[in-house]
């Protein structure tokens, strides 16, 4: 499926999202992503859907927040509940950031990304963090490469994930550290990953390369 056929999916179910027993849904792993940030400033919800829990969640820590999801419903709900907060309709495989974010969350979204389009979705989220900046987001808990079509919320979805083995190699190769993994309903395969921009790597970008000394 591509991402404007995952769009009309979730068009179809996006009030689910606004029920009361997904509110509690991925709060606690949320905070404990918190307590790894220094600096909150700019946010981004990869996927934020309409239900608001996590937007909620950051303007609470001082974040001033930013939302992107792929289907219209969804971001019009999540303007109805927060209408001065920046949203974006776009698909964020196509998506250019507009500036570095201090905290970045993807909650059972970028796993709808096509296979293919992981690996470069990644290396973006990672350059889209400022220095220090922390990234929380769900994949599959997986070995190996995999994708799959399913229909348990009704309407057809995909699904697709790396593999913890390369997902960790990649967020090291984008200059990230992991700094929580967790199967956070075992034995359900459902995995969540607390990374952090390296501050090593980003002091190595901006220091000139010095040669010629002795």
């Amino acid at each position: 499926m591509q991402p404007d056929e995952i769009a009309r999916s979730y068009d179809s179910i996006a009030h689910v999202w606004r029920e009361p027993h997904i509110q509690s849904s991925g709060i606690s792993q949320f905070e404990r992503a918190i307590r790894f940030t220094t600096i909150r400033k700019c946010a981004l919800d990869i996927g934020c859907g309409s239900s608001g829990r996590f937007i909620d969640l950051l303007i609470g820590h001082g974040f001033q927040v930013e939302g992107i999801d792929v289907s219209k419903r969804m971001i019009a709900l999540a303007k109805q509940r927060h209408p001065k907060i920046s949203f974006f309709h776009a698909d964020i495989c196509a998506w250019n950031f507009p500036r570095k974010y201090d905290f970045i969350l993807a909650w059972d979204s970028i796993w709808h990304v096509p296979l293919d389009m992981q690996e470069p979705v990644m290396r973006k989220i990672c350059e889209g963090l400022a220095k220090d900046g922390v990234f929380i987001f769900t994949t599959g808990g997986l070995d190996e490469p995999e994708e799959k079509h399913d229909s348990c919320m009704g309407p057809p979805v995909y699904y697709s994930a790396l593999g913890i083995p390369k997902t960790l190699e990649l967020l090291a190769k984008f200059g990230c550290i992991c700094r929580h993994l967790e199967y956070d309903q075992h034995p359900e395969k459902h995995v969540y990953i607390i990374a952090q921009k390296s501050l090593t790597e980003c002091c190595a970008r901006h220091t000139p390369k010095i040669t010629g000394v002795k």
